[in-house]
């Protein structure tokens, strides 16, 4: 569960110089730090997938996009996310180079990994804040109901289509990717 701080409100400049000393990783929610938790190894092996097969579509395609993870993206005033992978493209990171990996605009598209204690933020919180920030494509792939859910935005708001079990993925960032929700979920199996 992720532990919220509350002695006092953080700017989002003060969130991205925040060190606590630890490893923790935080997101800021409304002004408030929330600890998230480790992720589990199902998580990083489908997020790690994920990445792999955008990473290859977009140097098959020399597209001029960069695909990252553990990387921030800010959702509002006092507010940033950290989402499981995201597109972006090269130039929303030129001139941050140097600075703390957090996307200051829209990413192309955006994948939440669900876990037990990230299911509302995933399927409600964060759909709300990136569709205000008008992220055009947001993938939930959710191994615990064994489906994915790509979201794509239209008049301000998310359209979306659930996939599961052999069913090939649909998204509009990339058209030509063939994968299945199966492939995409057995990815967090080992052996």
């Amino acid at each position: 569960m992720t532990q919220t701080t509350t002695e006092r409100l953080y700017s989002f400049e003060e969130y991205l110089a925040y060190n606590d000393g630890t490893d923790s990783r935080y997101e800021l929610v409304d002004g408030k730090l929330e600890r998230m938790n480790p992720p589990t190894f199902r998580h990083l092996l489908i997020s790690d997938f994920i990445q792999d097969n955008f990473k290859a579509e977009i140097n098959r395609l020399s597209l001029p996009w960069l695909c990252f993870r553990e990387a921030g993206v800010r959702t509002g005033w006092r507010k940033s996310r950290l989402p499981d992978v995201y597109v972006v493209r090269a130039e929303q990171v030129m001139e941050f180079l140097d600075e703390s990996a957090v996307c200051q605009s829209a990413p192309v598209l955006v994948v939440e990994v669900v876990s037990p204690d990230s299911i509302k933020r995933d399927y409600r919180y964060k759909r709300s804040e990136y569709a205000a920030l008008e992220i055009p494509e947001y993938w939930i792939v959710d191994p615990i109901e064994s489906k994915i859910t790509i979201l794509l935005l239209s008049e301000g708001l998310y359209e979306e289509k659930e996939f599961s079990g052999s069913q090939q993925i649909v998204s509009v960032t990339f058209p030509e990717i063939a994968l299945t929700v199966e492939q995409v979920l057995s990815a967090g199996n080992v052996g």
